[in-house]
Order: structure tokens, then C-alpha cells, then sequence
């Protein structure tokens, strides 16, 4: 297997503005790539004030792409609510090391590296687009000018970025379906980060141009042409904003994988109910005793103490074991 090459960068996407209407809408983007660099591997720590909670594994910071003459297939790649493309570094490295680049964007407003807003926890549908974008611009600078192959361009995504890679396969959003399904299960709260996010809806319709003009789009088609094939882990419950008929004339392969023990993304209320519309679909039941944060980088000591919710699994359960399984599953799907 290949060294893993590492990069980290700013771009914008100039046809939409940031959430405060002050410029472009921010695109920081992470990529990992195959590399022959002779720097040595370092391992690269996750967590906040210096403090180490979870580790992604070893890269080569800043080494070349590797040399070879055809051009490498591309995987797309969509952090959870509130993370960072950082958090499914994991599986970057393992796809890279097989000969994929990698591309993540930290989605603008909804990620961990910038100040949480409102709007990036409401307006969910931008994040299929940040995407589509990335590739578009990273394309044409170095060191991927030239060296992507747009005809093996695959899409994978963690719980909210699961939702957002459904969407770049085509799923179209309904708010009103989500608003009845939350109204039935009696769900009145947001995510941890804005548990009160419904409150915010009213007074952003009034003062906020920006978020005007992204509230009247959620039902846009979103899709990318270019996407073959989805890897969606432990898809949120934004799903169900879906519609039936685009769910159906989503023929992609998709795989879906969940745990048993996820009760941020239940499989019962999110990928099972996928699993029941999408014609060309896998169904992957983890564990019993797996739960949501399994899709994270593995944790620390000091993690698991500072934050149990991201970084402590049940016991018996093996985080390391299952993202070699996952990144296989995904390696075998986007191999087609």
C-alpha cells in the first residue's frame, strides 16, 4: 500500500455567499492521496486546546501525489453534524492507500472548525453542493490538475453527511415531510449543538437575506452526475425529508451502514426506512452494541475521559476492527 499523502486548504464558492453575507461562501477542504514522498508518516492528533482526544492515523503532510500515468479515482467526502472532515480522517487514509484521493469540506456554519451558525444547522442541502464544488476547484490546482478521474467519482458520508451524500446522488428535500415526521414521533428538539434550532427559523427569515434565498431552494436537485456510487454511514434522521420518487429514481449502488446501538441515527427510523425505498441498495447491520460515534477516528484515553459520547464505545466492541471493515466494504463498492 501506498504512504498516504496529506493537505489541507481555503477555497469559496463565489455563486453563494457566506452565512453573515459578507463574501463568498468559505470552502476549507481536507485531501488525503496516494504519496511517495520520502518525508517521514506523522500521526496526526484530533482535539481541541492542544489536547489530544482522538487520532486519525499517519500521513505524509504536504508529500506530492504519487506518480503514475492514469488518473486516480476521486471519493467525496461529508463530515457528521457539527464535525469535521478531519473526523472520518480514518477512513481517508485507508481509501487513499488504495489509490484513491479523497476530497472533504468542512461545511460552512455546521463544523467544528469555525463557529457554529444557525443557518448551517438549518440549511442542510447546502452541503451536497460544497462538494460538487470542491472537486470542481480542486481539479484545476496543483497537485490534482489534470490527475482525476471524473469518470470514477464516488461519494461517502457520515450521519448528516450521509444524508448530504444522498443528495448528491439525486434525493430531493421536503421540509414539510420532515416537519410531519417530526411532528408524529413528537420530536420537538434540535442536535446537542442547537437544541433549540427551531426557535432561530423566524427571526433568520427576518433578518437575514442569506438565509432567505437558501430557505426557498431545500427541493432543488442537488445531484452530481459525476458521483457512481454512495457510502452512507449511520445516515441522520434528515433523511426522511426525503421524497419517495426521488428515493426511487435514485439508481445508484448505495450501501448503508449503521449499528445496532445508534440511537443519534436509528436504524429503525433512518436506514432501514432507505433501505425499503432505494432500488439498488446494501443494508449493513453493525454490531448490536454499535453505536454512532463508531464512524469517528479512534479515540484516546484523555478522549474517552473528556468526551465519553464521541469517544467511548461498549464494551467488547473493537472502533479500529470495524473501520477496517467499513473501509473495506467501501474500497469493494467503489472498485465497480
Amino acid at each position: 500500500m501506498s504512504k498516504v499523502g496529506y493537505r489541507r486548504g481555503q477555497a469559496a464558492d463565489l455563486s453563494r455567499e457566506n452565512w453573515a453575507g459578507t463574501g463568498p461562501r468559505p470552502l476549507s477542504w481536507t485531501a488525503w492521496y496516494p504519496t511517495e514522498a520520502e518525508q517521514p508518516e506523522e500521526e496526526v492528533s484530533l482535539g481541541r486546546e492542544g489536547a489530544a482526544w482522538m487520532t486519525m492515523g499517519k500521513v505524509v503532510t504536504q508529500g506530492e501525489l504519487r506518480r503514475q500515468t492514469e488518473p486516480f479515482p476521486v471519493v467525496l467526502m461529508s463530515h457528521g453534524t457539527g464535525g469535521s472532515a478531519a473526523d472520518l480522517g480514518w477512513l481517508g487514509i485507508r481509501l487513499a492507500a488504495k489509490g484513491f484521493v479523497v476530497l472533504g469540506v468542512d461545511h460552512h456554519g455546521n463544523t467544528a472548525v469555525e463557529p457554529f451558525r444557525p443557518e448551517g444547522f438549518l440549511c442542510w442541502w447546502e452541503r451536497a453542493r460544497d462538494l460538487s464544488v470542491v472537486l470542481d476547484l480542486l481539479a484545476e490546482l496543483e497537485p490534482f490538475q489534470g490527475r482525476l478521474d471524473f469518470g470514477k467519482v464516488f461519494a461517502a458520508g457520515f450521519s448528516l453527511g450521509g444524508y448530504t451524500v444522498l443528495s448528491l446522488g439525486g434525493a430531493i428535500t421536503h421540509m414539510r415531510l420532515f416537519s410531519d415526521w417530526m411532528t408524529a414521533r413528537g420530536i420537538t428538539r434540535g442536535p446537542r449543538e442547537f437544541p433549540d434550532i427551531a426557535s432561530h427559523v423566524a427571526p433568520l427569515l427576518e433578518r437575514s437575506r442569506v438565509f432567505r434565498a437558501s430557505w426557498e431552494r431545500p427541493s432543488q436537485s442537488y445531484r452530481d452526475a459525476r458521483v457512481k456510487a454512495i457510502l452512507s454511514c449511520a445516515p441522520a434522521p434528515t433523511v426522511r425529508a426525503f421524497s419517495n420518487e426521488s428515493l426511487r429514481d435514485l439508481t445508484l449502488p448505495v450501501s448503508l451502514i449503521v449499528g445496532g446501538a445508534d440511537t443519534e441515527a436509528p436504524a429503525e427510523d433512518c436506514a432501514y426506512w432507505l433501505d425499503e425505498r432505494l432500488p439498488n441498495r446494501r443494508l449493513v447491520l453493525l454490531g448490536p452494541d454499535v453505536g454512532h460515534a463508531i464512524f469517528l477516528c479512534e479515540a484516546t484515553a484523555l478522549g474517552r475521559t473528556a468526551d465519553p459520547i464521541a469517544c467511548l464505545d461498549a464494551v467488547g466492541v473493537d472502533r479500529r476492527a470495524i473501520h477496517d471493515d467499513v473501509a473495506a466494504r467501501a474500497i469493494a463498492l467503489f472498485r465497480i
